[in-house]
């Protein structure tokens, strides 16, 4: 597979405004962000625009009809594909594989809260890579979703996979990356650990013994005292 992104940066102030626009001979790309963050990208397979901030910020709105100047702009993207693989065609491909994914949850652990585990994946050219994952060794197929490739500094890509999950103590999950350079899959494992959480009881317990010897060394105390004095 081929593929072809034209990047387009836009600097202003202390800002950078980034556009993506890619394409290869079965799928294609196109994603806005600001300042190393995605704001918004095409989702072609359920044909509809996507913003994939959390809900806590203030929402941020393109204006209306950016999906369909997206699939337009596919249309370009295929187009200059076909002359480009005619003009270079004999010219060998640069493949660099990804660095082994990082697994990671967004929120802390808790017993039965919903949260988000994250399969963090850098370093690779050219994009994108295929993510799976497993849960008990049962493959994911509802839920997981990946974000556009998102260019590094040195031409390589970055993306990153979720999986929304509810954490139950000792349940594994993995996250498998396939890339053209690489020549087996990068699995990485991650196992649900809650924290154990300390009854009340035993450090009740524990204080009121420690009181109660207290108290008792400060009683022979002063009668030890009272009988010097008797002496």
């Amino acid at each position: 597979i081929i593929i072809i992104i034209i990047l387009l940066f836009v600097f202003s102030g202390q800002h950078n405004n980034m556009r993506i626009v890619g394409c290869s001979e079965v799928d294609g790309e196109e994603m806005y962000g600001l300042d190393g963050e995605e704001l918004w990208y095409a989702d072609f397979a359920n044909n509809k625009g996507v913003y994939p901030q959390p809900p806590f910020i203030d929402p941020f709105i393109y204006k209306k009809g950016i999906y369909e100047q997206a699939v337009q702009n596919q249309q370009v993207c295929k187009t200059n594909l076909g002359i480009a693989l005619k003009g270079n065609k004999d010219v060998p491909l640069e493949f660099d594989p990804p660095s082994s994914p990082i697994m990671y949850p967004k929120d802390e652990v808790e017993d039965q809260q919903q949260n988000t585990l994250i399969c963090y994946v850098t370093g690779f050219y050219p994009a994108p890579v295929n993510v799976s994952w497993t849960k008990n060794e049962q493959k994911v197929t509802v839920g997981p979703t990946i974000n556009t490739p998102y260019p590094n500094k040195d031409g390589s890509f970055t993306q990153v996979s979720r999986l929304d999950f509810i954490p139950r103590q000792g349940d594994i999950y993995s996250c498998t990356v396939e890339h053209p350079a690489l020549t087996e899959p990068l699995t990485q494992l991650w196992e649900v650990e809650l924290k154990q959480q300390v009854g009340v009881g035993p450090a009740v317990f524990c204080g009121l013994g420690l009181t109660i010897g207290l108290l008792g060394v400060a009683a022979g105390t002063f009668f030890l005292i009272k009988g010097n004095e008797c002496r």
